[in-house]
C-alpha cells in the first residue's frame, strides 16, 4: 500500500479525490445549513410550489398563459422569451457587426470614420443606458396610438409598441419550416458535390449562389404562397387603442434594439481583427486570379478570417445572451424579471428559483457554446 503512494498517478487521482470530496462536503453543508434556516423562518422547500397557480399575468407570451396557469408554465414563458430576443439579437447583431467591420476596412474615408465612431462609442457606452436610451429615449416618445407612425395602413408604431398583421390561421405557415430544412439540405449537398466536382475537373460551380436561392428563395416562395392563401388580421384602431393582428411590446423592441445595437460594436472590431490577421499575400494572389475587391473579400479572405473571428464571437453570443437580463430593467418579461422577480415575490423561495434560472443559463450558454464549437471544428485550418 504503501509503495503505491510513490507512485505519481496514484498521488494525482488520490489528491483530485480528496478535492472533489471537498467540495462536495461543502456544498452539502451549505445546503444543509440554507434548508435549516428556512424550516426555522417557516418558509417550505422543494420544487412543488411550480405546480401552484401563479396568479401572474404576462403582457407578452408565445405560449398560452393567464393567471390560472401555473408557474411552471411562467417559466417557459421567461424561458421563450430570452430565447426571442437572444437568438433575434445574435442573428441582426451579427449581420450588422460584420457589415460595421468591413465598412471599418474600407478605402472611403467617411464610411470608415463613421463606423469607427460608431464602434468607439458603443464599447465606451455601458449597456443599461442603451436599454434605457432606447425605451424611453425613442419608444416611450413615440406618438400615442392615434398619431401612431403607419407603413401602408397595415403597421402602426406607437408608444404602446409595433402592431403587425397576423394571420388568422397557422396551418398553411408550418411548410416554412420544413421548407427551410429541405433547402439547407439540398444545398448542403450541392455545396459537397460542386467540391468534388471542382476537385476532379478544376471548374467551378455556383453552388452559393443555387444554395442561397434554395435556403432564402423556398422559404420565401412557401410564406408567399402561405400569405396569399390565408386570410389576415390587420390592426385596427377601436376605441384608446389597436385591435387585431400581433403586438411587440414596447419592451421588447428596446431590449432588441439595444442588444443588437451594442453588440453589433463588439464584433464589428472582431470581424475587423479577423480580416487583418490575414496576410496581405491572400489579398494579392486573389487579384492576380482576377478576382474583384468583393470576391476576394467574400471568396478568400473572410473563409480564412473566420478561423480567427469564431472564438471571440462566441464570447460575445454568450455575452448578448447573459445581457438579456437586462430587460429586467424595463419590466421585459424575460428569466429574471418574470421569474425571479414575480415568482420570488409571491412564493419567496429564493434558493430554488435562483437554482433554476442559474441552471437555465448555464444549459443555454453551454448549447451556444457547443454550437460554436462544433462550428469552429468545421473550419478549423488543421482537423485532428
Amino acid at each position: 500500500m504503501l509503495r503505491l503512494l510513490y507512485d505519481k498517478k496514484v498521488r494525482d487521482a488520490l489528491s483530485q479525490v480528496a478535492v472533489v470530496a471537498a467540495l462536495l462536503a461543502l456544498a452539502w453543508y451549505f445546503v444543509a445549513n440554507a434548508a435549516e434556516n428556512m424550516t426555522k423562518a417557516g418558509i417550505a422547500s422543494g420544487f412543488d410550489f411550480l405546480f401552484r397557480n401563479s396568479g401572474i399575468e404576462v403582457p407578452m407570451h408565445l405560449v398560452p398563459h393567464t393567471a390560472a396557469h401555473d408557474f411552471l408554465n411562467l417559466l417557459l414563458v421567461g424561458v421563450l422569451n430570452t430565447l426571442l430576443a437572444s437568438l433575434l439579437g445574435i442573428v441582426f447583431a451579427t449581420l450588422l457587426g460584420f457589415v460595421i467591420g468591413i465598412a471599418r476596412l474600407s478605402s472611403n474615408w467617411l464610411l470608415a470614420a463613421i463606423a469607427g465612431a460608431y464602434v468607439e462609442f458603443v464599447r465606451n457606452i455601458p449597456l443599461l443606458l442603451f436599454v434605457f436610451f432606447w425605451y424611453f429615449g425613442i419608444i416611450r416618445a413615440l406618438p400615442g396610438p392615434r398619431q401612431s407612425l403607419s407603413l401602408f395602413d397595415h403597421v402602426f408604431l406607437n408608444s404602446r409598441g409595433l402592431y403587425l398583421p397576423a394571420p388568422a390561421e397557422w396551418q398553411g405557415f408550418l411548410w416554412v419550416p420544413v421548407a427551410l430544412a429541405l433547402g439547407v439540405t439540398l444545398a448542403f449537398l450541392i455545396a459537397r458535390w460542386a467540391a468534388s466536382r471542382q476537385a476532379l475537373t478544376g471548374e467551378s460551380y455556383p453552388s452559393l449562389a443555387i444554395g442561397l436561392g434554395l435556403t432564402i428563395g423556398l422559404p420565401i416562395i412557401v410564406l408567399l404562397a402561405a400569405s396569399v392563401s390565408t386570410p389576415w388580421e390587420v390592426p385596427a384602431l377601436r376605441g384608446m387603442n389597436f385591435r387585431g393582428g400581433v403586438v411587440l411590446i414596447p419592451e421588447f423592441v428596446a431590449i432588441f434594439a439595444a442588444l443588437v445595437t451594442y453588440t453589433a460594436g463588439f464584433i464589428a472590431e472582431i470581424v475587423r481583427g479577423g480580416i487583418l490577421a490575414v496576410t496581405k499575400g491572400q489579398w494579392e494572389a486573389a487579384y492576380a486570379l482576377g478576382l474583384t475587391r468583393a470576391q476576394a473579400l467574400r471568396l478568400v479572405v473572410v473563409p480564412q478570417a473566420m478561423r480567427v473571428i469564431v472564438p471571440p464571437l462566441t464570447s460575445q453570443y454568450l455575452n448578448l445572451l447573459k445581457n438579456s437580463s437586462f430587460g429586467a430593467a424595463i419590466a421585459y418579461p424575460e428569466i429574471v424579471s418574470v421569474f425571479m422577480g414575480s415568482t420570488l415575490t409571491a412564493t419567496g423561495q429564493a434558493i430554488e428559483i435562483i437554482a433554476i434560472t442559474l441552471g437555465i443559463y448555464l444549459s443555454l450558454s453551454l448549447a451556444v457554446s457547443a454550437f460554436m464549437n462544433w462550428y469552429n471544428a468545421r473550419i478549423a485550418l488543421v482537423t485532428r
